[in-house]
């Protein structure tokens, strides 16, 4: 059953690159035309982000620069750490919506840190895969596709993040706490 799997795992790609093309050739699609103009869109749809991606990332690091992060960490911690939330996850809680590289390498130093079996380290990756990048997805989408309005989305989506993480934390103290 195992090399049966091994294999099937190993071959899929592959045939589904050459499937494809073969699949359109013979449903007479002009495959290459069509392709370049995927291409042109994306390399339009690149440019287009580009101005929106500068600035969120100016906003992040004018954010972290600032010291802002630390101080509404320094203020909260206290009060996560009464109810059973360890304050090292903090920072992810806010990094997360904000910047998925920036949130992992928070996760990836914090599970150097504990050690990949530590309760932190479970919370932390729990976390990471249980939130999204919030305003990433909505700087790049709603900025290729021209939408200025995201009141409702920006709203929906920290407000899901901010569940997200609680119950991350919830989660890990009944599989892996003292409850």
């Amino acid at each position: 059953m195992i090399s049966w799997i091994q294999v099937v795992s190993t071959w899929t790609i592959p045939v589904l690159i050459a499937f494809i093309p073969l699949y359109a050739s013979l449903r007479k699609v002009p495959v290459y035309e069509t392709f370049i103009d995927g291409a042109k869109d994306g390399f339009q749809t690149a440019i287009g982000i580009i101005p929106h991606l500068v600035g969120m990332m100016t906003a992040i690091g004018m954010f972290r620069a600032s010291g802002a992060m630390d101080a509404i960490v320094g203020l909260i911690k206290p009060l996560l750490e009464g109810v059973g939330i360890p304050g090292d996850v903090l920072p992810l809680a806010l990094l997360r919506p904000i910047t998925g590289a920036g949130s992992l390498a928070f996760v990836t130093d914090l599970i150097k840190e504990q050690g990949p079996d530590s309760f932190v380290a479970r919370i932390a990756s729990t976390i990471q895969g249980s939130t999204d990048t919030t305003l990433y997805v909505l700087t790049v989408y709603f900025g290729a596709v021209g939408i200025r309005n995201s009141r409702y989305a920006l709203k929906v989506g920290l407000l899901s993040d901010f569940i997200g993480f609680f119950a991350a934390v919830a989660a890990c103290w009944l599989m892996f706490g003292l409850v």
